[in-house]
């Protein structure tokens, strides 16, 4: 049976984001599982703005959003190459639903890479999904539970079109985010009975990202975890994670975070809390 995600990975600094909201996550319906990771909401009433800043997992993410008494708006946001931050002001409820890597494919239909590191209006995208898929206009609203309906129902009318080709590179995909012996590409594929080209096209078509980049965002992605509010061995954790050395570690820590990790593991104690009512 499929457990929900306990850890903070792709989040920055995540006490301080745990401070401020409700952050919950929720499994979708059965039937919706082998693509979609899990549902999350977020609801905040703030007293000054808070800026968050993710580094984005190898996946697409749908998000509804209302802040204060405005309306809400529906995105759909490709695997991101870069760091992202929003600002949270005053009020405001977030319905997401995060994707497996390749999970988005069955239902867009379309190569993945088109979505790479683009946020679209889920309005302008209608005509990729049957009318059945529109959105509820108030998806935000209501209990946990009305909430997650409304998603099962929107997912559920998208139709989704499993595929052999899918389900291979979301395999794959999952065998690199649990398994770090997989550091090199060559011998990933090798073991796999893949050609190098043949597995970096399947993962640019399927998930929209290439099979290097994703061993290092989920291999950055401990790194920033481990990180978070504490002051890590940072030549065995290199070591541990298959980087050549520390510095190769440190360095692309601070390219994705645009912090130092000294700097990172200092910074959630140190930002001080808005309340939150």
């Amino acid at each position: 049976m499929r457990q929900l995600r306990g850890d903070s990975r792709g989040i920055l600094e995540p006490a301080g984001l745990m401070r401020r909201v409700r952050f919950r996550r929720h499994l979708p319906a059965a039937p919706l599982r082998p693509w979609v990771e899990h549902y999350w909401l977020v609801d905040w009433a703030l007293t000054e703005p808070f800026e968050q800043r993710v580094v984005a997992h190898p996946a697409v993410n749908v998000v509804f959003a209302r802040e204060g008494d405005g309306p809400e708006h529906a995105e759909v946001a490709g695997p991101g190459l870069s760091l992202f931050s929003t600002t949270l002001a005053d009020t405001g409820q977030v319905c997401g639903i995060q994707f497996r890597p390749g999970g988005f494919h069955p239902f867009w239909r379309r190569p993945m890479v088109e979505l790479t590191g683009r946020r679209r209006s889920f309005a302008d995208l209608a005509d990729h999904w049957p009318p059945a898929a529109a959105p509820s206009p108030a998806i935000c609203a209501g209990t946990d539970a009305a909430r997650c309906r409304a998603l099962d129902d929107l997912l559920t009318g998208w139709e989704p079109r499993p595929a052999p080709v899918t389900d291979e590179a979301m395999r794959l995909a999952e065998a690199i985010r649990t398994d770090r012996n997989v550091r090199r590409v060559d011998g990933f594929a090798r073991d796999n009975g893949l050609s190098v080209r043949r597995l970096q096209r399947l993962f640019l078509s399927q998930i929209g990202v290439g099979p290097t980049w994703m061993i290092r965002r989920y291999r950055l992605h401990e790194a920033i975890e481990r990180a978070a509010g504490n002051t890590p061995d940072w030549a065995a954790l290199a070591a541990e994670l298959g980087y050549s050395d520390q510095a190769h570690l440190i360095r692309d820590f601070t390219a994705v975070t645009g912090v130092s990790p000294g700097a990172y593991a200092d910074q959630d104690r140190a930002r001080p809390s808005s309340r939150r009512h």
